[in-house]
């Protein structure tokens, strides 16, 4: 829908940008629309000096807002190339209308601040005009509402109507016995149409070996699988997609995505290895968080916000599929609680 307003916009002649904060949506965006319009996409971070002047453009597409930061600095950032100012006002400085698309469960890092809230204050503080919409249709999960709100309510993210899954709906969700019948299942899929293999983050993630090849980080009882390849990977193996590109490139269904590359992307059909960062606790019928299993050093640092972080990271892994989401469950007890709610 955001693609289709950038076009809408465009096409009437308004100076307009469609902006993110991932790389691999943008970098395939620009690789699909070639040279001449690959200018139109970009990053939240694109004021972060400041040094744009209010009404730059005619309208601003935000898609995925919930990845906008506290402020447009990293690491590299020095202070005098930094506008000091919210990363939220950066954005909304620079153009006559900025259209947010956002979703407040997906915030899956620490320093992600992006929510419905955020906008409303900074509208406020830039006297804009605000207008709320909420999409009531989408693609993804066979345009099923049903089935994200049962997994908003099965990992006790919000309370909703959806307690029980009906195992005969059109939305193919199935619980699997082995992680090679995962994997044969993405695989059968994929030759029909696009299917992806992703978990949670709860292996490491290493550098390629010095031929390019990836290490099998991945590993569930005596099965084995890389990463996709980290986004600094440099050199890669033949038929090894860069990380930007493991969502489209036929290569990335011999790699495990992550979160981080996943997010933002719809496949036919996703295949999801449940890891052991995130349990259901059937003594207090409760949803533990285990820092202790995770390999993600940023959440891992997030103290109180790692329960609802990991949460999210799954609920954004469950709805990436289009027809069906297919799950290995790693620990029994999570497992046992999932096959509780379907009917």
């Amino acid at each position: 829908m955001a693609l289709h307003l950038l076009g809408r916009l465009s096409g009437e002649g308004l100076k307009t940008m469609h902006l993110t904060g991932s790389k691999a949506f943008t970098e395939n965006m620009r690789k699909l629309v070639g040279s001449r319009a690959a200018a139109q996409f970009g990053y939240f971070n694109i004021n972060k000096r400041g040094d744009l002047p209010p009404n730059q453009f005619d309208a601003l597409v935000l898609d995925e807002a919930h990845r906008i930061r506290e402020n447009g600095k990293d690491r590299f950032t020095k202070a005098e190339d930094w506008s000091g100012l919210p990363q939220i006002d950066e954005l909304i400085h620079i153009a006559r209308v900025s259209v947010f698309f956002i979703d407040d469960r997906q915030i899956v890092r620490p320093g992600e601040v992006g929510s419905s809230e955020l906008i409303k204050e900074a509208a406020s503080r830039a006297g804009a005009k605000l207008l709320e919409y909420e999409l009531d249709a989408q693609f993804r999960c066979s345009g099923s509402d049903g089935f994200i709100n049962w997994v908003d309510n099965t990992l006790d993210i919000r309370r909703t109507a959806n307690v029980l899954w009906k195992r005969d709906d059109p939305y193919e969700f199935r619980v699997m016995d082995s992680v090679q019948e995962l994997e044969h299942a993405i695989r059968q899929k994929a030759v029909d149409g696009s299917a992806r293999l992703v978990a949670g983050f709860c292996w490491p993630w290493s550098v390629p070996k010095s031929d390019g090849s990836l290490v099998a980080d991945v590993q569930v009882e005596g099965w084995a699988m890389p990463w996709n390849a980290k986004p600094d990977a440099g050199r890669l193996a033949a038929g090894i997609p860069k990380s930007s590109f493991w969502a489209s490139d036929p290569g990335g269904l011999d790699q495990v995505g992550c979160v981080y590359t996943a997010q933002g992307f719809e496949f036919d059909y996703v295949g999801i290895i449940f890891g052991l960062d995130l349990r259901y606790d059937w003594n207090n019928n409760e949803w533990v968080g285990d820092k202790k299993q995770s390999h993600d050093s940023m959440v891992k640092r997030s103290k109180e916000q790692f329960l609802d972080l990991v949460k999210n990271t799954y609920r954004v892994l469950f709805t990436r599929g289009i027809k069906g989401c297919y799950v290995y469950f790693m620990d029994e007890g999570t497992r046992r609680f999932f096959q509780s709610r379907l009917e």
